[in-house]
């Protein structure tokens, strides 16, 4: 029996069906980009969102022809919508995960409560939508990440819930992942009784009663997460990289929790890959602030190649740099520095620099950001990643791929579908429905669209001394933000 999958990204909406034998069918896509009514803030409507989801979803499901045994959902993670209970009805905009109205608030709890909370957490933006509709929180209010919200209109409001792998990212869960933080909730004023029940990753939920058939919900997962078990990586060590706008890491570990829910000495973070049973396997994560940007900045902004598929024809236009490296820390730098002031940086030019040298290296860049998260994730582990799997829009970039194979000197895969959040909510959900029988089966179902291997003399990108070297120089260039420590 197929399953149903809704995915919900940061700047678009998609549906599909998805069959026994991993294919998809039926996808349907809208683009639906949040809004940034100010520098830094990001906000959008939760009622645009969930009208386009299940819109899309009837789309999919007639596009099918017949019934499916569930349906799965994956959404971005963090972001926050609050909303009144008896009416359903929001009563702020959502707020979006890349959201930074609540830094101030983050550099506060930590001071004032040793709290370690980032803005990018759901945990400071609950508290601030709180303050300005609720201030003395007397109203019976929910608070949901996008899943939850998503999962009470699909159920006509009959279930309030989300899972583990959400959970987790919005600073609000205990590090076990057995509950909800009281301590964070008080420190931040969020009344418990606005939170979602804590439900499986992989397992019957209640019926999706507004869609055709009132298929049963049975799957909630986070986008990364979906991506981890979407490309197949079910078994400890594990590991896929996403290169999207940004780029996350996510190695599989498997069951114990970790000590503490804060950042490791590599860089990385715990996160839940999923729940059953009542119980938590875990991963770790590793973030790239700005991937897929960069190639929007030489196309928008530099205007030096039409589209970011095209920065493969140009790069292959030349053999090596020259010399040239560049630092994508357009954002700053994530894993495993942690520099927000860090800003990218391009070194070695001369008046021989042309463009495809200028388009290579920041192919080159890019890889060497992931061969970094690599590095952090295997230090963090204490387990040696021996194949890198990837899926995302740079995924389809030869140029890229071989050279992030040089510069982690071990193969690279790509997913079949350039977006495996899709096949992760889907395989969740086929587990639940029996289409699937255990994880070993997910594991089973690997068939990468291709296998690069790296080069026997490690490639024309610069070495990783040389990179070092180069972000070195691109650190702290604004040392009020490099000093922020979330």
């Amino acid at each position: 029996m197929s399953v149903l999958v809704i995915d919900i990204g940061t700047t678009g909406v998609r549906a599909a069906v998805m069959h026994g034998d991993g294919s998809l069918d039926g996808v349907r896509y809208r683009r639906l980009p949040p809004s940034t009514p100010f520098p830094g803030l990001v906000e959008f409507d939760p009622v645009e969102l969930s009208t386009a989801a299940i819109a899309l979803a009837e789309e999919a499901l007639a596009a099918h022809g017949g019934g499916v045994g569930g349906v799965g959902i994956t959404p971005q993670r963090a972001s926050t919508v609050v909303w009144d209970r008896a009416t359903g009805e929001p009563v702020a905009p959502g707020l979006g995960w890349q959201d930074l109205r609540t830094v101030v608030a983050c550099i506060t709890a930590k001071a004032e409560h040793g709290l370690a909370l980032a803005p990018n957490q759901s945990a400071t933006k609950v508290a601030a939508i709180l303050d300005q509709v609720d201030p003395d929180r007397s109203r019976d209010l929910c608070f949901g990440t996008v899943d939850t919200w998503l999962a009470w209109q699909l159920t006509g409001g009959a279930v309030h819930v989300t899972d583990r792998s959400n959970a987790a990212v919005t600073g609000m869960l205990l590090p076990d992942a057995s509950d909800w933080n009281d301590r964070v909730l008080t420190a931040l004023g969020i009344p418990r009784r606005m939170l979602p029940s804590l439900v499986d990753t992989s397992g019957a939920i209640a019926p999706a009663s507004v869609l055709t058939g009132a298929p049963v919900l049975c799957a909630l997962v986070g986008d990364q997460q979906g991506s981890l078990v979407g490309q197949s990586c079910v078994r400890p060590g594990d590991t896929k990289i996403t290169f999207g706008t940004g780029g996350m890491l996510d190695t599989f570990v498997g069951p114990g929790s970790p000590a503490a829910a804060a950042r490791s000495e590599h860089g990385t973070f715990p996160i839940v890959a999923w729940g059953r049973d009542g119980e938590a396997v875990w991963g770790v994560e590793g973030i790239m602030l700005s991937a897929g940007t960069n190639g929007e900045w030489l196309q928008h902004d530099l205007g030096i190649i039409d589209s970011p598929a095209d920065s493969d024809t140009v790069a292959r236009r030349c053999d090596s740099t020259d010399g040239v490296v560049y630092v994508p820390a357009l954002l700053g730098l994530g894993t495993p520095y942690w520099d927000y002031g860090a800003r990218g940086t391009m070194l070695g030019l001369t008046r021989g620099t042309e463009r495809p040298h200028v388009v290579r290296a920041v192919l080159e860049g890019i890889a060497h950001r992931g061969a970094d998260l690599v590095e952090a994730a295997e230090a963090d582990t204490g387990r040696r990643i021996e194949v890198l799997r990837v899926d995302g829009g740079m995924s389809r970039n030869p140029t890229f791929v071989q050279a992030l194979a040089d510069v982690t000197a071990r193969p690279v895969e790509i997913a079949p579908v350039a977006d495996a959040t899709t096949m992760g909510a889907g395989y969740l959900a086929g587990l639940a429905t029996g289409e699937w029988s255990s994880f070993d089966d997910i594991a089973a179902c690997w068939r990468p669209a291709a296998r690069i291997e790296p080069a026997p003399d490690g490639g024309t990108a610069p070495s990783r001394d040389r990179w070092r070297e180069a972000v070195t120089r691109a650190g702290s260039w604004i040392p009020d933000l490099s000093a922020l420590d979330f």
